[in-house]
């Protein structure tokens, strides 16, 4: 008997095939987005941001806190204006957000450039259509950390980067069950770090979710110092971004929230971390530590207290963001593909921004690339 055949001979026709494979037909189509408007984020109505919600939650991918409507909210309400384009389908029936920013005639996702995960919000297998986007004088929707959510935006896509996660199920014991060999060795060492701490500098105390101002502004005046010293794009030269974090660190809902996380040896503050968090999943956002405790790796130490509190706070996973940096590399138990790109109608715009990252990448790949730091990120400014 042929392998393909089941055990009782050939398949019978099935009569009902037809009929499903219509029914399937009228799904498919009546998930494609037909329209797109444009409003402001205040004008949403409900029907709109109940959409929201209910669409994030059928769609896994959608599961970071960048995607919930109290990120664009807290964005809004900073002083940044968010604008939200709403695709309708035939019934009219909302099938997709995309909240952003216009600058001129560009627009970025919401967030930007600090939002590490960006897309429309829609159900799994819908549509949208990215060239609806370039309308009112828009001629580019720019995205540099896409998730792979929504096929459409393919044709635009130019290169894709690893964003690395830890798995915390099951906290600090689940994880070092999952974690490379240089995970668990880096964790080991925060272990033995933190007794030094202890012993040095007096008890050790983490506390995992602080509502501090005070604390918060030290994170901030921390991270200016340290893209000074590395000649980073300084995020927070804009006033309105500490305001989002203010707002964000204020946010207690049960589903969405601000997380600043703190550890001190004695009376000082060794490392802090504010991030975002929805359900299950935190993201990790700014960590900072005094450069003062440097030889104790306290991002390490900081990061290993906040693996064994995540069963407490409710996390199974912590989203650590694009990027190469070393320990994210070592600390990863996997990865989720982003991806840079830019929707336009101009192979002008396209064949500009190619050059411009292969000008990056050369520079980065140089024997000269320390020194070559300033350029890249003159050349990345580019695109802003």
């Amino acid at each position: 008997m042929p392998a393909s055949e089941p055990p009782g001979g050939p398949e019978a026709p099935d009569p009902a095939r037809p009929e499903r494979a219509r029914a399937a037909a009228q799904a498919a189509q009546a998930a494609q987005t037909e329209t797109v408007r444009t409003v402001g984020f205040d004008a949403l109505t409900a029907e709109e941001l109940d959409a929201w919600h209910l669409l994030r939650a059928a769609n896994p991918l959608l599961d970071s806190p960048y995607f919930h409507p109290g990120f664009a909210a807290a964005v809004h309400a900073s002083g940044r204006e968010v604008r939200v384009a709403v695709g309708r389908d035939r019934a009219g029936e909302v099938r997709a957000l995309l909240p952003h920013h216009r600058e001129r005639s560009l627009i970025r996702p919401a967030g930007w450039p600090a939002a590490d995960f960006q897309g429309p919000v829609l159900a799994p297998g819908s549509s949208f259509p990215p060239l609806a986007l370039l309308a009112g004088g828009v001629r580019g929707f720019e995205f540099d950390h896409l998730v792979e959510s929504c096929a459409d935006f393919e044709p635009w896509v130019e290169s894709r980067r690893p964003s690395p996660f830890l798995d915390v199920s099951g906290g600090l014991e689940g994880y070092l069950g999952r974690a490379s060999r240089s995970g668990k060795d880096n964790m080991g060492q925060a272990r033995r770090r933190t007794a030094k701490a202890d012993r040095t500098y007096g008890p050790v105390r983490f506390a995992a979710d602080a509502v501090d101002p005070e604390v918060l502004d030290r994170v901030v005046e921390l991270k200016r110092a340290q893209y000074a010293a590395t000649g980073a794009r300084d995020y927070f030269a804009e006033p309105d971004r500490h305001d989002l974090l203010t707002r964000l660190l204020h946010t207690r809902d049960s589903s969405f929230g601000g997380v600043l996380s703190t550890l001190h040896a004695g009376p000082h503050l060794v490392a802090a971390h504010f991030g975002i968090r929805s359900e299950n999943v935190l993201h990790w956002w700014f960590p900072v530590y005094d450069p003062a405790f440097s030889a104790l790796a306290p991002g390490w130490m900081l990061l290993r207290e906040l693996v064994a509190a995540a069963p407490a706070l409710g996390i199974t996973r912590i989203d650590l963001g694009r990027g190469d940096d070393e320990y994210k590399r070592r600390a990863k138990t996997g990865e989720t593909p982003v991806c840079q790109g830019i929707v336009t109608r101009s192979s002008a715009r396209q064949a500009l921004r190619r050059a411009r990252d292969s000008m990056v990448t050369s520079a980065k790949s140089s024997a000269l690339g320390p020194g070559l730091r300033h350029i890249v990120h003159k050349l990345r400014d580019l695109r802003r």
